[in-house]
Formats: structure tokens, C-alpha cells, sequence
């Protein structure tokens, strides 16, 4: 693609003309900012750059006494790698994941739910059940919406059928307190806007178990989304958890590798790659335990992504504590004379001692003895005397002989003023050693406890085997053993933390909270998944004994608040997707013209009118039928409660919830 440098300086001119909206004060591009409001015909930015008669001339045409803008074309100009050579590096030859050609990260797109039933699969169903024809009875539309199609999809959403289940059972929920564990059933998209503005900046920990999209989870979350769609599909979600995540808040993904490393992309983008934690790989079954026998390659192994929210936040995990070992700490060093020489390396003072001065003894380990590292790998940069090494001794040798021994001040946590260092002690070697004593904490009696890192690896093939009948429900494939999610709780969380999980499943993570007194808030929009979700925090309240109740000593107790966005459109798309006939169908559709709310942008009497719609297959009618629906009205917006035509609608007790829960009013 050629542009013209006058083109480009012209088009720096007009952007300059909105201060540092579109320009930093250094002369960068917010290229960003520019797409997103092109993408949107922000009115005082088109009419600026149509009075550019340069740009008008190259990007404009005429067409039936129409002045079109080549929105596409002139965008295509700021992906151009010598668009300002001060911004080219930050914006331009990005790698980065893509969708017809434009950059996932930079699309507005947002996609709502999941893919038609005719690949979908109820929870305990296998593929080969639904080639034999069995019918799942939640279907879901998996339908991408422009940014110029979104208006009021994003507003908090009318809560109803609030209930609060606790020891004594059931009751209707009036009010709502910061302190209640939450579950919504309804789109989590939807849902997680609903919620922002209560929670934003509240979460300590996200744990999600997204859709894999490998065609094949035998629960009715379908898995086959293209893959740029179930990119977009991540995309809107992360984004919005990101603002509920506190400031030193940790979120971890869990997928194999069908997309993980295509969302490691995505998700560095989002919250940046210097924010990346970990990567955690998870056994999940052993290589005897084949999922089919017909399978070339067997998968064992699942992904945890774990990110922190910003950079300059401090995550301190809390990590597994170990009692400490003082059998290493076997050594002593003494040395006899003067050093043969005293040097300043760095900011530390180093003296330096032949072989024949210094005496290595080993003895039974003591906390007051020495322990023997080897300067080499890992510890090369994982600590301040691998560093030391590397930076300063690794290769003096050379000048100082073979054998010579470093003291080096000033260095370590152990409460001594120095540490011994070797240098290789024959000729073509190059390793060092160091002599590190007891830490000064343990020595002083602050801890007798040994912090473990925490793992990369993890074996959970064992108790991904047995959890088929955790909490109580059962579910044969995709649920997630307790076991895991306590590690994963216990390390990022603290008690009353709040925890989310906004793909919620069977309620796995749930149920673990609660067990660790963990504040929740769930989501999920399957039917079978939400009577699982109710079951299972209720056996969990009485005492629910299976998971990791022996481990943390679960007595049963606690509580939880129930409640559903409530339909709108969403009912009709229901109607829709349950249809079997074109005979059910028109009768969906006689009822939408009554009550549905359609797209503007419909022509009814084109549509009805249309022959050849007919004769179209079932499913492409079907699906004709849901396009007409306003996506941006599924569910009643609680802005509009008070509206007499929504008031009806809603049971006082509800009614009184949505004050209590968006305007923190005590209902009586």
C-alpha cells in the first residue's frame, strides 16, 4: 500500500486539531483512539476530515449524488508500518491474532452466546448421543454484534426470582448485602455489565473454565465456535473482568491446547505480557485412560494461564509452608591470613583468598552451618548472589588462577556480613559455587517454615478420575475436582476475598469457596447447570462431605443469593431455538409482531412478502427469525423498572431486590 506523505501530514494536521485526543504530546498516534471513533462516524471527527479537500478527494466517491467515505481504505492507512516513524514501532508489524485482516484486539465486536443446538450437547452426553438424533433442550445463539449494533445490550439488567438459600432452606430475597455469595443465571456477557459498576475493583481471584472449541466437550456448552469467533467471544468477557479484578487481583484460564496458545496471545494483549504470573500445566489423565480408542493422540494435559491485573501491583501468593531443613546446611568455611588481595566489584567489597588459605569442612547439618550451591543455571538470575556470580566472577578465573575463594560482602538474607564464592578449581571448568547460611528469620525464630514456590507442574490426573460425584451432582466430563480449585483459591485469595466464576458449570468453584469462607459470585445461563449450581451449594450448606470437606474440616453452614436477568427477547430467541416445525415457528413469529422487540432496521412487509423465504431449510428460517430480534433487548434494563409497563411484570419482593441490590436500599 502506498500513501502519499502530504496525505499523511494532512491527516496529522486534522488530528491535531482535537488536542491530545488523537495525538500524545510527543507526536505519537493514539491509533487506537482513531479507529475506535472512525468505527463509530464520530461525528466531529468525520466532519473535520471531510473538510480536508485532500482527503476528501482520495478517500470519498460519489454514488447516485451520494458522498460515500472509504471508511475501510483510509483505515487501512494507520496499519501502514512508516505512518509516522514515532508510532510505527508501537502500532505497526504488531504480531497479533486477526480476523478479516483487522486485529481481534482492536474490534469492538462483541459475541453473545453459544452455537446453534444442532451441535450442542447436554451435560452427561457424548457426540455419538447426538448423532443419534437426542435433542438438547437449552439452545443457544452464538451471534457476533457489530459496535454500531450495541446500545443498551451493556446496561444493568432487571434482577428476578431472587432467593436466599441457607440452613433453613429457601425464602424470597428482598434485600441484598455486600457480604452474600451470588449466583446469576443469564448471559454472562450480559450479566458481568450488570454487575460492574457493584464490583468493580472488588474481585482478589477469577477462575474460569471456559469452552475449550475443540468440538468434542460432552456437556452442552458447544465447542465449536470458528475460531475467530470464540477469540471475540474471550475477548468481551476478559475485558470486562479485568475492570471487577481488585488492583492486586489474579485471574487464571484454564484450557488445552486447542486454543491456549491463541488466548495467551489474546490475553497478553489485554492485560499485558509483563503481567503474566505463570503458566501452570495440569495433569488430568493418566496415559492408560484413552477418551476414545480410535484417537491417534491422547491428551493428558490442560493449561492454567495466571495473570495479574496491573504492573505496578505486588501479587503475594500464599504459598505452601514446609518445615525447614537444616540437613544441607552441612558446611563450614574457615580461613587462615590476610587475603591475598581486596577488590571493589560492583558496590561490594570482595576479598580474595587462595586455595591453600580457605578449609572447607562438612559436618551434620546445623543452623549454623553453611549451604552448597552451584552458581550455575537458574540461579544465574533467579537470586542476588546468582546475579553476583554471573556479573562479576564468572569469569575471572581467568586473571586470578583456579581455586581462589571470594569473600563478598554485604550480600544475603542470612544474617551474615558476607558469602563465600569459588570459582571453577581445574582447568575447563567453568562453575562457581556459593556458601549461603540459614536464613535470618528461621535462625531468629520468626518461622521454623520453609515457603515453597509454587508449581508448574501438577499431578491431578487421580483426582480428575474421581470427581464425578462431587457435591452431589453428577456430571462424566468437564468438571473440575475441588482439589485443584482449592490450590488455586488457597494461593490468590484470603478469607472473605471475593471469588468469581463466570462460566460456572456444575458450581465446583463455588462449593470450594464456600468450604474456605470465600465470598462468591457466579454465573451461569444453563438450565441443567443452574439446577446442578442450587444442588450442590445446598448439600454444601448441610454439611456436604465429599471433595475437600475431610481436608478443611467442612461442617456445612453459610448461604447464597439466587437470582435471573429477566427476559425479554431472550424468551422469544428461547421460542425460537426449541422449534421443530415451520408450524412452531410462524407461531413464534406471530407472537414477536405482538411483543418482541424487532430490529429498526426490519422491513416486516418486505420480509413477509418475500417468496423465496419459504423455500429456504428449516434452520436458515430459524435463523432468519432470530436476526429480526434486537439483541440489544434479551432482558428488561432496570433503568426502566419503574415504567408501569415493567412494573407489572415484577413480584414486589423482586422489585424490592433490584433497589436494594443496584441502589444499596434497604428494603422493609
Amino acid at each position: 500500500m502506498q500513501i502519499d506523505t502530504r496525505l499523511m501530514e494532512q491527516v496529522k494536521d486534522v488530528l491535531q486539531q482535537f488536542g491530545t485526543k488523537y495525538i500524545t504530546k510527543d507526536g505519537s498516534l493514539k491509533r487506537n483512539a482513531v479507529i475506535s471513533d472512525l468505527d463509530k462516524y464520530d461525528k466531529d471527527l468525520m466532519v473535520a476530515l471531510l473538510a480536508n479537500n485532500l482527503i476528501k478527494d482520495e478517500y470519498t466517491e460519489q454514488i447516485a449524488d451520494t458522498t460515500v467515505f472509504k471508511l475501510n481504505h483510509f483505515i487501512e492507512m494507520f496499519e501502514y508500518q512508516e505512518f509516522w516513524g514515532n508510532s510505527f514501532t508501537k502500532y505497526a508489524n504488531r504480531i497479533g491474532l486477526t480476523s478479516d485482516d483487522k486485529f481481534i484486539s482492536d474490534s469492538d465486536d462483541v459475541v453473545l452466546d453459544f452455537p446453534y443446538k444442532d451441535t450442542v450437547l447436554k451435560a452427561g452426553m457424548t457426540k455419538d448421543d447426538v448423532d443419534k438424533e437426542v435433542g438438547a433442550d437449552e439452545p443457544f445463539l452464538n451471534e457476533t454484534l457489530a459496535h454500531s449494533e450495541i446500545s443498551e445490550l451493556f446496561e444493568p439488567k432487571v434482577l428476578v426470582n431472587a432467593k436466599l438459600y441457607d440452613t433453613e432452606g429457601e425464602h424470597k430475597a428482598t434485600n441484598f448485602d455486600d457480604n452474600d455469595n451470588l449466583v446469576i443465571k443469564g448471559n454472562n456477557l450480559i450479566a458481568l455489565h450488570s454487575i460492574a459498576k457493584k464490583y468493580a475493583g472488588k474481585i482478589k481471584l477469577i477462575y474460569l473454565d471456559p469452552p475449550y472449541n475443540t468440538g468434542s466437550d460432552s456437556f452442552k456448552y458447544n465447542d465449536r465456535f470458528s475460531h475467530a469467533t470464540w477469540l471475540t467471544f474471550m475477548k468481551s468477557r476478559l475485558e470486562i473482568a479485568k475492570t471487577l479484578m481488585s488492583d492486586n487481583g489474579v485471574i487464571a484460564i484454564q484450557l488445552d491446547d486447542s486454543e491456549g496458545p491463541y488466548l495467551k496471545v489474546l490475553t497478553d494483549s489485554i492485560f499485558g505480557r509483563d503481567n503474566e504470573l505463570f503458566t501452570q500445566y495440569v495433569l488430568v489423565r493418566y496415559a492408560n485412560k484413552t477418551l476414545k480408542s480410535d484417537m491417534d493422540y491422547h491428551k493428558q494435559i490442560e493449561q492454567i494461564h495466571y495473570y495479574k491485573k496491573n504492573s505496578n501491583a505486588e501479587v503475594k501468593p500464599n504459598k505452601d509452608k514446609v518445615p525447614y531443613d537444616y540437613s544441607k546446611f552441612c558446611y563450614e568455611v574457615k580461613t587462615t591470613g590476610k587475603p591475598s588481595s581486596s577488590i571493589m566489584l560492583g558496590d561490594k567489597q570482595v576479598d580474595i583468598f587462595t586455595k591453600d588459605q580457605v578449609e572447607f569442612k562438612k559436618t551434620s547439618g546445623n543452623p549454623e552451618g553453611l549451604k552448597e550451591i552451584w552458581a550455575s543455571g537458574t540461579i544465574l538470575n533467579g537470586n542476588s548472589s546468582g546475579r553476583f556470580f554471573r556479573d562479576y566472577l564468572s569469569g575471572r578465573y581467568k586473571k586470578d588462577g583456579y581455586g581462589v575463594v571470594y569473600k563478598v560482602y554485604d550480600i544475603g538474607d542470612d544474617g551474615n556480613d558476607y558469602r563465600f564464592f569459588t570459582g571453577p578449581k581445574k582447568a575447563g571448568a567453568t562453575k562457581g559455587k556459593y556458601y549461603q547460611g540459614v536464613p535470618l528469620d528461621v535462625k531468629n525464630g520468626k518461622t521454623s517454615q520453609k515457603l515453597l514456590p509454587i508449581p508448574g507442574f501438577i499431578d491431578m490426573a487421580g483426582s480428575f478420575g474421581n470427581d464425578r460425584l462431587e457435591g452431589g451432582v453428577e456430571l462424566r466430563n468437564g468438571k473440575k475436582p475441588e482439589k485443584l480449585l482449592k490450590n488455586i483459591i488457597k494461593y490468590f485469595s484470603n478469607k472473605n476475598d471475593y471469588v468469581m466464576d463466570f462460566f460456572a458449570g456444575s458450581g465446583s468453584t463455588l462449593a470450594t469457596a464456600m468450604k474456605m469462607s470465600r465470598k462468591f459470585i457466579a454465573i451461569e445461563q444453563i438450565n441443567e447447570q443452574i439446577i446442578k449450581i442450587n444442588k450442590r451449594l445446598n448439600n454444601v450448606i448441610h454439611g456436604d462431605q465429599t471433595g475437600i470437606s475431610k481436608e478443611v474440616n467442612w461442617q456445612g453452614g453459610g448461604s447464597f443469593v439466587y437470582t435471573e436477568l429477566m427476559k425479554k427477547n431472550q424468551g422469544f430467541l428461547y421460542d425460537l431455538q426449541k422449534a421443530t416445525t415451520i408450524d412452531e415457528l410462524n407461531a413464534v413469529y406471530d407472537r414477536m409482531k405482538q411483543g418482541a422487540d424487532l430490529d429498526f432496521r426490519v422491513d416486516l412487509n418486505k420480509f413477509e412478502n418475500d417468496s423465496e423465504r419459504a423455500s429456504l431449510p428449516f434452520e436458515d428460517q430459524k435463523k432468519l427469525l432470530i436476526k429480526l430480534l434486537d439483541k440489544n433487548q434479551l432482558y428488561y434494563n432496570e433503568a426502566n423498572i419503574d415504567d408501569a409497563d415493567v412494573r407489572d411484570l415484577i413480584s414486589d419482593s423482586d422489585y424490592r431486590f433490584n433497589k436494594s441490590f443496584y441502589n444499596g436500599k434497604e428494603s422493609k
